[in-house]
């Protein structure tokens, strides 16, 4: 099978001082040996070769390593890691026989606590750079208490091989739009991997279909394809930081944004007095209400429809000096317009989930920007170990007068 590769941009958060423009006299095919300076939000190493920035996969900080040129752009190379010549001593032995070919996991090669070091700087380094935070307001990564086992949802893929004239079952490779043959995936819940085991001895009899196994969790209606955080390990965790914040700014009403099932807003109901969940999702917005029921809680509501369209009645049914807004977006972030919305209306505390510190800081610049809002505290947590992956849970407070 001819390897098709898929488009990568540049690594996003990245100093724009090491991506100056340098001469470069290397080619596609040569090979250099490089001294890896950092890793990168996305997993990548980076190293220079005459001055020039190059990007390497599968290393870690301080190791030499030789290294292949794959591409070349006008600020920067991305290269194919070869042989590791000076190994660091949290280099670790992948759990995983498809590592570096499969595209699911970055880290694998390091050990546990080596990760959450890297995923701190990365926060940091994001927060500084594009949010204008300073890295103090940083707290260590909360550790995941199984760093293997532990997805709960995987997205699995077809492939007809021509090679050996079978079907590939598993996921998308690394840098490439094939298909690598998976027959258990370490990451995941052993209840996945059985349930891998079934699809792979009857495989779909078609190319590129898409499939998600799905562990559900205990206590919680959830429609087979709303939202649920994807590490019910790391769950308690997470909701202890949320309520920890919560608690701290001393309110009495909670806007739960993006709500999905209810998660947060249940979770937390017995903290405030009253609280409201909005949710596009209708079968979302369903089963938060089931899930009301089902656990007693009787002092708030769950409205269907987008937050752009009811974030402006929600902030003012409630007093903004008692009021905490809780912003759990998807990766892209919120629209320009909610984020305007709670520059203008100024509750209390603003505290945003997200699982992508980049757009996370982007929009934190904007509420800071205003001159209403300042970080008081950034909460990152391992919801996603030996990926490249880090969530973070955001303190963001109305500044005193």
């Amino acid at each position: 099978m001819g390897r098709r590769r898929a488009k990568k941009g540049k690594p996003p958060g990245l100093d724009p001082e090491i991506m100056e423009d340098h001469p470069f006299s290397g080619k596609v095919g040569d090979r250099i040996t490089l001294h890896i300076t950092d890793v990168a939000f996305g997993g990548e190493g980076v190293g220079r070769h005459e001055g020039f920035v190059v990007f390497v996969p599968f290393v870690i900080t301080g190791e030499t390593v030789l290294a292949e040129i794959e591409e070349i752009h006008r600020q920067y190379a991305r290269a194919r890691l070869v042989e590791i010549i000076d190994p660091a001593t949290s280099r670790v032995e992948p759990q995983c026989p498809q590592y570096t070919v499969c595209g699911g996991c970055q880290y694998q090669h390091m050990a546990y606590d080596q990760q959450l070091v890297v995923k701190h700087k990365q926060v940091c380094d994001l927060f500084e750079r594009i949010g204008g935070q300073r890295p103090d307001r940083v707290r260590p990564v909360v550790a995941c208490p199984t760093p293997y086992a532990y997805r709960n949802r995987i997205m699995v893929r077809t492939q007809f091989n021509r090679e050996t004239r079978s079907m590939n079952v598993g996921y998308l490779r690394h840098q490439s739009r094939l298909v690598v043959d998976v027959e258990s995936c370490p990451i995941a819940e052993p209840e996945l991997n059985e349930r891998l085991q079934d699809v792979r001895k009857d495989p779909p009899r078609k190319n590129g279909i898409k499939f998600t196994l799905r562990a559900m969790p205990e206590d919680w209606a959830l429609p087979p394809d709303s939202f649920f955080q994807v590490n019910f390990h790391q769950l308690p965790q997470m909701i202890q930081a949320v309520a920890e914040r919560l608690h701290s700014a001393g309110v009495q009403h909670l806007i739960d944004a993006y709500c999905g099932v209810g998660f947060f807003s249940l979770s937390l109901a017995d903290k405030v007095q009253r609280f409201t969940g909005v949710e596009v999702d209708k079968r979302a917005i369903e089963a938060a209400r089931k899930n009301a029921e089902t656990m007693g809680h009787e002092n708030g509501t769950f409205i269907e429809g987008t937050t752009e369209a009811h974030i402006q009645d929600l902030v003012d049914a409630y007093d903004p000096s008692q009021t905490a807004v809780i912003l759990d977006p998807p990766r892209k972030g919120c629209h320009p317009s909610i984020l305007e919305v709670l520059i203008q209306a100024k509750p209390k505390q603003i505290i945003y989930v997200s699982c992508h510190p980049a757009t996370l800081s982007r929009d934190i610049k904007t509420l800071c920007e205003s001159g209403c809002f300042e970080v008081h505290q950034i909460i990152p947590l391992d919801m996603f170990p030996q990926t490249q992956h880090v969530e973070c849970v955001t303190d963001i407070r109305l500044k005193q007068s």
